[in-house]
């Protein structure tokens, strides 16, 4: 028997649900799993670096809805890659990394070969598509032909509940976790910070893809407020995406460009030191109309690097986090609270350093990867045994 893992976002590609599948699904037995991953540029030099069985299939849908020819072009050419590869490794269950458009093809090929599907729910997505007709009518007929759902927090699976109908008994919990062997604490490194252009400046640095709901507009709003108590601060932000020439417009027009800097995409290797080094991680996030932050991945990294947090206080952020032990929450739709609160922690150094320790006590206790590949094994294992008599993980 073997489990098909069919997902588009998958290393080499950034996400965090990628992260999360490489995570749990590299831990398990070589042969129990095959992995359907989405097309990426740098695929063939991220997949001699490992030993699973992947197959790269055409998943980056244009359009996720099928009225239009595109659309049903895209689940065409997936589904003809599809269709031999649950044959040739003889596939009895399928993890499809999102309701869609993975969910859709799954339901596609149980309708045609009778192998059931569980389906992973991150929250952003399933609140995206309650927001379209379409998407809301194939969404619901994902949900209903899936043995049941994976979601990644107790607010994802509310959303379920509450907005899609879900009953508890099809839901089951598993949080992303963290590497807390290559995610760990480290003392200053003046080395480090002056190759990164930090030196003595105070650094709070957020990690992720430059969009809407990550809120670094908010920051960098907050910024202006914060330099008059702090006028060393330094915002780093690494990552990149769609929204980096309004943030670097926004950072000019507010005046602070001297204490905004976008680094960009780094390799996975300098992604530890940033963590490291940075004095406080920051993760803005608000909810834009439908889009939402389900869990927050980059949270429970910087506290397994020893370092306090502080999120906005929307979607599952705060599920990363032992309040106000490790991080606070605040409502960050305008950047006033946020700058208070960064404020009120930089002024404190003695806090921010028992903080820090208690987040990487808290996340080595709950997150680490070890420890949730033994629940992912249990989730998985209740697919082969029917979910009917599968243990409930959700709350």
């Amino acid at each position: 028997m073997a489990i098909l893992l069919l997902s588009e976002i998958f290393p080499p590609k950034v996400g965090g649900s990628g992260r999360w599948f490489w995570e749990v699904y590299r831990r398990m037995p070589r042969d129990s799993v095959v992995i359907a991953a989405g097309e990426n540029s740098r695929q063939e030099a991220f997949d001699r670096t490992h030993d699973l069985r992947i197959a790269r299939v055409p998943l980056a849908l244009q359009e996720w809805g099928i009225r239009s020819v595109q659309g049903l072009r895209g689940y065409w050419q997936a589904l003809r890659k599809l269709r031999p590869l649950l044959k040739k490794e003889r596939i009895t269950r399928i993890h499809c990394g999102r309701t869609l458009p993975e969910g859709l093809l799954a339901l596609a090929l149980k309708f045609e070969s009778g192998v059931p599907y569980v389906c992973y729910a991150h929250g952003e997505e399933v609140n995206i598509a309650s927001g379209s007709r379409e998407l809301r009518w194939l969404t619901r007929r994902v949900l209903k032909g899936t043995d049941f759902m994976i979601v990644n927090s107790h607010n994802t699976s509310q959303l379920l509940q509450q907005d899609w109908g879900l009953s508890r008994q099809r839901i089951r919990l598993m949080h992303p976790g963290v590497d807390c062997g290559r995610f760990v604490p480290a003392l200053p490194d003046p080395v480090v910070r002056k190759r990164l252009r930090w030196d003595q400046r105070f650094v709070v640095l957020t990690v992720g893809r430059l969009q809407k709901r990550k809120g670094h507009d908010q920051m960098i709003l907050a910024v202006k407020t914060i330099r008059r108590s702090i006028s060393n601060v330094l915002y780093a932000i690494l990552g990149d995406g769609e929204e980096r020439p309004f943030l670097e417009k926004l950072a000019e027009q507010e005046g602070v460009a001297e204490h905004v800097q976008f680094l960009g995409e780094l390799p996975e290797a300098e992604l530890v030191p940033c963590y490291q080094q940075c004095d406080l991680f920051a993760l803005p996030n608000r909810q834009v109309g439908k889009d939402i932050e389900g869990f927050g991945m980059v949270l429970l990294e910087a506290q397994a690097c020893g370092r306090p947090v502080v999120a906005g206080a929307s979607g599952g952020t705060a599920e990363t986090m032992r309040i106000p032990q490790t991080g606070r929450v605040v409502g960050c739709d305008g950047p006033h609270e946020l700058a208070a609160l960064i404020i009120e922690l930089a002024s404190d150094p003695y806090r921010l350093g028992q903080m820090g320790k208690a987040a990487r006590a808290w996340v080595a206790g709950h997150f680490d990867w070890t420890a949730l590949s033994r629940q992912a094994e249990q989730v998985f294992q209740s697919t082969r045994n029917g979910a009917c008599r599968a243990k409930a993980l959700a709350p």
